[in-house]
């Protein structure tokens, strides 16, 4: 391999590093160094035919499961750089200190060379600070974009850690080569204090194995010393301090002075410890200690600080790992404790010294050393330094409810200020309840809730919540509003037949938290959705939050539902209703993908868990909204259905569709469709990581028939790859031609792919699909909910976005308009502009590039 580039870079007049040569080919060696650039950085390098390969790992590398560190793939090195430690001038290239970090060797899994072609190299590190299985996974390249991104993921096995135990590089911060650190590299290079280094680090590593060997991974907790603290005041512990409170903007704040913190979805909790004694209080300071169970007690108490006080907040996590505040609901309704974990922000107290007056960033860094060695029922809250507008972004990506951003060297105050601000993805409110409606499809439940909050000590009607009620929840919350029965309207203004039709009215005690999509121009909630009762909170100083930010008129539909609060999704209490409003906010997007199709259906007209079937054809009772459309090639057959606007999609949720199946045609050219599918399906044994490289893969074999690829998750298992075709191609030819391009992919890769159906051969390998792309055959629409469990959605991603943090079932229902109401573009919004004729497969078979 050329050096050139490498060459070309470097003035080997003035830098130490080694002009250097390729080398022998077949060597494993690897290298990490830790390099003190413009920004610090660690560069891994892998020998590769005769050179080292190298990647810039921008946050270095972690030793936790699936957690993808970004990886700039840069010039090859020369193999006798692998030794090198010193520091690069300033003004050349690469200016700043760098130390050899870790050393050893690796082994790649599988075949070299078409891994790294294929951008998906797994492979194991015999290092010694690293070890076991990793991953470097090729992204996405953006137009005009020059630079290569990867991303470096440790693999789960006996050497990756938790996201509580220590971190390796804080851990280890050595030279593996001379003991020294990459500040005694710039300071002193002189050999005296090179040895001195190289003791301590012998020191360390010693002290390492004898505690790995005693069975006791965690390491001792430093000490922190409060009174060194600037700021810090010697005083009393108070036995409840008011908690910060953020204010909600509009947009985030910018500059350097901020950070921020992913916003939490759960209860804020004050955690004291006086001795063997811990309390755990609420915003409004009620002791819910018991509540919670005994492992957060216990988890506190293992912290080496005997007194202190932490702000923080304890959540339920789902199955992505995001904070889910009605699983925090149902777990506290049926005295569920084994969930609960509670993530710590901030320390306002410990050990006799009030740390409020001291800086926000100097009261993390000593929290984090304080929770260094917690369990995992306790984690520290991690915060980015990084742009405000970027982490909001991710985070609405991810359909996160928003971020705090908090000025970083402010002091703790009580109350609610502009030291913290919180900005949303999705609209949330605390709301009074002061009604409720019965449910018309079940007994001794509520159907839906009447809402208010109040402006100037008067009760305002705002509407009606259908929608995010559990069969369960809802039976819960008659069994607690009933007691609060009465005859009068608890409203201050006069409601009308409409808003009063079936209403039960109660005392308004109970505060609940509801998401929305934005305020009607009469001051009513959009498409509300329950998300929990709110026990830390007085219904009385609940009022409306932020700016009443109205959203545009909600398209006009002459479809009324029969049975709305109708529950389909039973587990994640979404009704007829809530699927409605889904739909609604999605119509403008999904609609490409659906209308003017044949299509088929999954109706489950019990919701999920009850009868469910496929179909094709009209039936009774159907919509006149849904139209009949006779198949041209067959008929004497029963004529398919298809949509041409939104009140068909809400005529066929009228008649309990949870899933929709579009073909690849429209009705206007039947015979030859305007869209190919691949369905990357997963069998036992295969991990994400490398079902996202098979997308990547069909990516790129597209490319080569001059197709362009997007992406989305299925919803269920895996992934799809659907490319856009203009209509000039009929069925038998486009079949092939995905047949060829699935068959290719399995012989060239016969251990990760196949392309025929059968069971037995799915073990540890990924079934390339592309039967769905004959006539009459269909594929789940994008947007598209799923008849499974926690009601996932098919999601259309950018290629940009694939990775450990969002997996197939990621995005549901209850989350995607947190996602869709985020700011930045549509990821498949240039879909049609990209379609390309399907040219008949023929000639020999091309591969990936």
């Amino acid at each position: 391999m050329s050096l050139d580039l490498y060459r070309r870079k470097r003035d080997f007049k003035a830098t130490p590093e080694p002009q250097g040569k390729a080398g022998r080919r077949g060597g494993d060696s690897f290298v990490i160094h830790k390099h003190a650039a413009r920004r610090l950085h660690y560069d891994l390098r892998l020998e590769m035919d005769g050179v080292l390969k190298s990647w810039a790992v921008t946050r270095g590398p972690s030793l936790v499961a699936g957690e993808k560190r970004l990886s700039v793939h840069v010039e090859d090195h020369p193999l006798d750089y692998g030794d090198f430690e010193g520091t690069i001038p300033k003004g050349h290239y690469g200016a700043g200190s760098v130390i050899v970090w870790d050393r050893g060797r690796w082994t790649p899994i599988g075949d070299l060379k078409k891994a790294y072609r294929k951008g998906h190299l797994e492979f194991e590190l015999q290092g010694d600070k690293l070890s076991g299985r990793w991953h470097l996974v090729r992204m996405a390249g953006k137009e005009g974009e020059s630079r290569e991104n990867w991303l470096l993921i440790k693999a789960e096995d006996e050497a990756a850690r938790r996201e509580d135990d220590p971190d390796i590089l804080e851990e280890r911060p050595e030279s593996v080569k001379t003991g020294r650190t990459i500040e005694e590299i710039g300071d002193d290079p002189s050999p005296a204090k090179t040895k001195r280094s190289a003791s301590k680090a012998k020191v360390r590593q010693s002290v390492a194995s004898k505690r790995v060997a005693a069975g006791d991974p965690a390491p001792p907790a430093r000490e922190i010393a409060p009174g060194k603290l600037k700021g810090a005041v010697r005083g009393k512990k108070p036995d409840f301090v008011e908690p910060a409170l953020a204010t909600l903007v509009k947009d985030v704040p910018k500059g350097q002075r901020w950070l921020h913190e992913i916003k939490l979805d759960g209860y804020r909790i004050q955690a004291h410890r006086d001795g063997e004694n811990v309390r755990l209080l609420t915003r409004t300071g009620l002791d819910w200690t018991a509540r919670f169970g005994t492992d957060i007690v216990d988890g506190l108490l293992a912290l080496p600080s005997r007194h202190f006080i932490i702000d923080g907040e304890i959540v339920v996590e789902n199955g992505t790992g995001t904070s889910d505040f009605s699983l925090l609901q149902a777990d506290l309704s049926e005295g569920r404790s084994d969930r609960f974990v509670f993530y710590a922000f901030d320390l306002i107290h410990l050990d006799g010294f009030d740390l409020r007056a001291v800086g926000l960033s100097v009261r993390k860094a000593a929290l984090k050393q304080l929770m260094e060695a917690a369990p995992p029922r306790l984690k520290f809250s991690e915060h980015f330094d990084e742009s405000g507008d970027l982490v909001l972004k991710h985070a609405c990506r991810l359909s996160l409810e928003g971020i705090i951003s908090k000025v970083a060297n402010a002091p703790y105050r009580s109350g609610r200020g502009r030291d913290w601000v919180k900005s949303k993805c999705s609209a949330r409110q605390e709301v009074v309840i002061g009604g409720y409606v019965p449910s018309s499809v079940a007994k001794n439940a509520i159907g839906s809730l009447v809402m208010g909050t109040h402006d100037n000590g008067k009760l305002v009607h705002i509407g009606r919540v259908g929608t995010g009620y559990s069969q369960e929840t809802a039976r819960l919350l008659m069994r607690r509003l009933e007691p609060l029965r009465q005859d009068e309207s608890p409203f201050a203004d006069r409601l009308t037949a409409t808003q009063r039709k079936d209403v039960v009215f109660v005392r308004p005690e109970t505060v609940a938290e509801i998401e929305f999509r934005g305020w009607t121009a009469d001051a009513h909630l959009r498409h509300a959705s329950f998300r929990g009762v709110r026990e830390d909170k007085a219904a009385g100083d609940v009022v409306r939050e932020g700016e009443m930010k109205t959203v545009e008129a909600e398209p006009k539909r002459t479809v009324t539902l029969t049975h709305p609060d109708r529950v389909y999704w039973p587990d994640a209490g979404v009704t007829k209703a809530g699927l409605a409003d889904y739909y609604i906010e999605v119509w403008p997007r999904m609609a490409p993908f659906v209308v003017n199709r044949p299509l088929a259906l999954l109706r489950c007209p019990e919701g999920v868990g009850g009868t469910c079937f496929f179909q094709k054809h009209a039936w009774r009772g159907m919509r006149k909204d849904i139209r009949i459309v006779p198949d041209p090639a067959a008929p004497d057959d029963e004529p398919n259905v298809a949509i041409t606007d939104l009140d068909g999609l809400l005529g066929l949720v009228q008649g309990g569709v949870l899933e929709i199946h579009p073909w690849g045609a429209t009705l206007d050219a039947l015979e030859k469709p305007d869209m190919v599918n691949i369905d990357l399906d997963p069998g036992p044994g295969v991990s994400w990581e490398r079902v996202i490289a098979a997308a990547l893969e069909v990516r790129a074999r597209f490319e080569a028939i001059g197709l362009t690829g997007f992406v989305k998750t299925s919803g269920g298992k895996g992934l799809h790859v659907v490319a856009p075709v203009k209509p000039k191609t009929e069925w038998p030819q486009v079949k092939a031609a995905m047949k060829a391009l699935a068959d290719g992919m399995a012989k060239d890769s016969p251990s990760d792919y196949v392309s025929t159906i059968s069971k037995a051969k799915r073990e540890g390998k990924i079934l390339i699909d592309y039967l769905r792309n004959g006539r009459g055959a269909t594929a789940v629409a994008p947007y598209s909910p799923r008849a499974r469990a926690g009601a996932p959605v098919s999601m259309p991603l950018s290629w940009e976005e694939l990775g450990p943090d969002i997996g197939p079932a990621h995005f549901t229902i209850g989350n995607a308009i947190a996602r869709l109401s985020g700011s930045f573009a549509d990821p498949w919004g240039d879909f049609r502009k990209a379609e390309a004729v399907l040219k008949p497969a023929s000639g020999p078979r091309r591969k990936s590039r």
